[in-house]
């Protein structure tokens, strides 16, 4: 399960990240909190306050704040975030244009996570205050908050709810493919909107509905300072009107925007609040090119940095701000994603379609060397696509995990059942060399034949060439190394370095041969895998499925994991899952780290105990009045 928060930055981007005791109530492998709402109808589920894929959520309805937040932070002050690229609209469901970073503060959804919890689809209530679903999870109903405010003083309605839903599946392709399951949208007594599904015992589909972002329908449907209609299907720099903790204040197109608190924010005492929202203003700055953006996180232009690049991690930190202690390091374990990062094949173009060809472009891949030189010895390998956590398959398939592969064993390749999957290991001359005659031997076998040191097809008479589309100069660092891999087994390496806009202009449009892209991953994986790797995705060109993967038994897997009834089938699923991707080599792995590694002048405090699955910046954290003093207040 994703949320549309984070796919929302992703995509505006294309880079494109001691529970208390408490009742509950078990609902067909659903552990919900109890809230005390008024008694439900006689053959009806009762309301709640929370609700969870597995197991009890950690808060029960009478916590005032999570255990994460310090709830007497001091709020005021300023900081400063860098975005990548600029942006041209504020409005979430264009279809055309760069969204401003951090627009979804402006907004709340019915329902939020917490931060510090195993089961991190445990939800709690924002603009909803309570939710009910059957035993078979048919449909869900969410009961609007009476104290839900828009930031012009107008309540929050369960028909914002339905309009926003129905504007979001009509306007954004990729919401209407995540939503699918929904037959219809009733708004029903008590200010409660009901979703309906059209098939029972998918467990996600109650929480997927809490994600919604929900949007004021009367501002909408008005008219701006001109006189003219808004239109919700256009970009639009006019700063929208939202019920969240902030407001845009200011902004230059493709420059800066700034956020400010709102200080009569309806939900600052909800329990999920509590804490958080500290700064008087968010101002984000944006940079086109990695290179400047460091050089202004120097020169204390912006506040607070993560640092994708282990090489830069390991040499570019010896400045004087660093040695002086007015720019600190810190580094936070990432225990809540997966990730498959590596270079996807466009299974469109006919030479990716053997797997054999997809398989040798994996040998030709030296990562131990590359990591060695490049990073410092920082990175891991990917191996899996669930990279980092204890959904990534290991070892032979066994116990439930294998009786699920019983279900598709004529459709995946043998190995699935015989093999331990692994990448191939370089990290000297020798091992190169033998896994580069491993890529000819299986060119060979597709039907390519070396000539003239060209990987030739016979058919057409043509060299192997590959096109690596790429928009940051930087990723020549690793790209250069492998392409000198490619050119000695005959294979032509095209690379191909265009703007951010030609960039996602052409992943959306599948004009590639391979890029560089990263699925993140949750520990609660479920519907939207039909969006990473179903067929019904494949040719929908706003889908996350950018190889093309068209694959009933992958089909069947994907199911599997949505239908889950418990913890245990869910793992197992999804390890079976990983195991037929990983098999089919789709994808050229690439590394993923397990830490989040960040630099920030020395203006902030963060409480003292900090949540398990993030870094919870800038959320959380508070502006110090006395470190900026001794740092020197933001430029």
């Amino acid at each position: 399960m994703f949320t549309w928060r984070a796919l929302n930055t992703a995509a505006a981007q294309i880079a494109l990240a001691g529970a208390m005791s408490i009742t509950g109530l078990t609902l067909a492998g659903v552990t919900i909190g109890s809230l005390a709402s008024g008694a439900a109808f006689a053959d009806e589920p009762e309301w709640h306050h929370a609700s969870a894929l597995n197991g009890t959520p950690k808060y029960g309805p009478d916590v005032s704040h999570f255990d994460y937040v310090n709830p007497d932070a001091p709020k005021g002050g300023v900081v400063r975030l860098a975005s990548s690229g600029g942006f041209d609209t504020f409005n979430i469901l264009a279809q055309k244009g760069n969204i401003a970073p951090g627009i979804l503060q402006v907004y709340e959804s019915l329902m939020e996570p917490s931060l510090d919890e195993d089961d991190i689809s445990a939800q709690y209530a924002v603009l909803a205050n309570a939710v009910r679903f059957p035993d078979d999870y048919s449909w869900v109903e969410y009961r609007i908050d009476p104290d839900a405010r828009w930031h012009d003083g107008e309540p929050v309605t369960a028909e914002d709810v339905v309009w926003s839903f129905e504007k979001a599946i009509e306007l954004d392709p990729r919401r209407k493919f995540y939503y699918q399951n929904v037959t219809s949208t009733d708004i029903v007594a008590d200010n409660t909107v009901r979703f309906t599904f059209d098939s029972a015992d998918n467990r996600e589909l109650p929480k997927i509905m809490g994600q919604l972002t929900v949007l004021p329908k009367h501002w909408w449907e008005g008219t701006n300072a001109k006189g003219e209609p808004r239109d919700i299907s256009r970009a639009t720099l006019e700063p929208p009107l939202g019920s969240g903790p902030y407001r845009i204040e200011d902004f230059s197109p493709n420059r800066q925007v700034v956020y400010e608190r709102v200080e009569d924010y309806w939900g600052k005492d909800l329990p999920v609040r509590v804490g958080t929202n500290n700064f008087d203003e968010i101002r984000y700055v944006a940079f086109l090119d990695d290179a400047v953006q460091f050089e202004a996180f120097k020169g204390d232009q912006y506040d607070f940095h993560v640092e994708r690049s282990s090489s830069q991690w390991a040499k570019r930190y010896d400045f004087p701000a660093v040695r002086d202690g007015r720019v600190v390091k810190e580094i936070f374990l990432d225990k809540s994603t997966g990730v498959m990062q590596g270079f996807f094949l466009n299974q469109r173009r006919e030479k990716f379609q053997n797997p054999d060809v997809r398989r040798a472009l994996n040998y030709a891949y030296d990562f131990e060397t590359t990591n060695e030189i490049v990073s410092a010895n920082l990175l891991k390998r990917v191996n899996s696509y669930f990279a980092g956590t204890e959904l990534a398959s290991s070892g032979l398939p066994q116990g439930k995990e294998l009786e699920i592969l019983e279900e598709v064993r004529d459709q995946v390749p043998p190995e699935v059942f015989t093999e331990e999957y692994t990448n191939p290991v370089g990290g000297n001359p020798q091992n190169v060399r033998a896994n580069l005659r491993e890529a000819v031997k299986l060119l060979r076998g597709a039907g390519f034949e070396l000539k003239d040191r060209k990987m030739i097809d016979p058919a057409t008479g043509e060299q192997f060439t590959v096109e690596f589309l790429y928009r940051d100069k930087a990723s020549e660092r690793t790209l250069l190394p492998y392409a000198k891999n490619l050119e000695s087994i005959g294979i032509n390496p095209v690379l191909r370095l265009v703007d951010v806009s030609q960039f996602i202009n052409r992943v959306r449009s599948r004009d590639f041969d391979t890029v560089v892209l990263a699925i993140g991953q949750s520990l609660s994986p479920g519907n939207e895998q039909r969006e990473y790797w179903g067929s019904d995705s494949a040719d929908n060109p706003s889908s996350a499925n950018y190889g093309g993967i068209k694959n009933p038994a992958i089909d069947h897997l994907i199911d599997k994991v949505i239908f889950a009834q418990d913890r245990e089938t869910l793992v197992a699923a999804t390890r079976a899952l990983d195991r037929v991707l990983l098999w089919n080599h789709y994808v050229v792995p690439q590394f993923y780290s397990d830490e989040t590694r960040t630099a920030r002048w020395n203006r902030f405090s963060h409480p003292d105990e900090m949540p398990e699955y993030s870094t919870g910046f800038p959320t959380i954290w508070w502006y110090d009045g006395e470190l900026a003093e001794e740092t020197g207040a933001e430029r």
